[in-house]
């Protein structure tokens, strides 16, 4: 069976293991894909559910040059998409979005649109979790930004601030995430340190 990106599901649970194991050892694989893969883990082991949004699609052509394939010739987004995954973790609304740069010094705040940043303001307003995951290519580091944290930065850019979040701002503000097996992007833990350590 394939999904709509293309790449086929496992058959069996046994080589469903195997497609992580070698997907971990492979560390040119990118945040998403190291999130995609997180988050089947964390759904097996029933520790909440999480799944990246499809992006809205309208298909205007499409060709058949074979009876048993489509070709799809043209397309256009819907709809301006809003954070890259949702889901629900220990009764509460989870909501993020996942960046990654090759730039060693800063993280340049183009990378968010100005509706993303209004989609998170409106995620925590009605009690729900929203954070922004942020890899840094060239350290090799990975980070969790409370989506707080990432709203006074964007606000700062329009009262003469510098555009972009300054790499050691980053380091001092967020929270870095180590990888691991098989919970490569274990941000899970972060929520439960910032969100539910007061309420336990």
């Amino acid at each position: 069976m394939n999904y709509p990106n293309g790449k086929k599901h496992s058959a069996t649970n046994k080589e469903h293991h195997l497609v992580k194991k070698q997907s971990f050892s492979n560390r040119g694989m990118t945040l998403e894909e190291d999130i995609n893969v997180t988050n089947q883990v964390l759904h097996q082991q029933n520790k909440c559910v999480v799944h990246k949004k499809p992006t809205p699609v309208q298909i205007v052509k499409v060709d058949y040059p074979k009876r048993s394939a489509a070709v799809i010739k043209e397309a256009y987004f819907k709809q301006a998409s809003t954070t890259d995954y949702n889901g629900v973790y220990r009764g509460r609304y989870i909501d993020f979005e996942a960046k990654e740069t090759k730039n060693k010094t800063a993280f340049p705040l183009t990378n968010f649109h100005a509706h993303q940043i209004e989609h998170m303001r409106e995620v925590v307003a009605h009690g729900g979790i929203s954070f922004v995951i942020i890899r840094f290519q060239p350290h090799n580091r990975t980070f969790f930004l409370p989506a707080m944290k990432l709203f006074a930065y964007w606000e700062r850019q329009y009262k003469g601030g510098r555009k972009s979040i300054p790499y050691q701002d980053i380091v001092e503000h967020g929270i870095e995430m180590p990888t691991g097996y098989p919970v490569i992007v274990n941000y899970l833990s972060v929520i439960d340190q910032l969100f539910f350590r007061m309420e336990e």
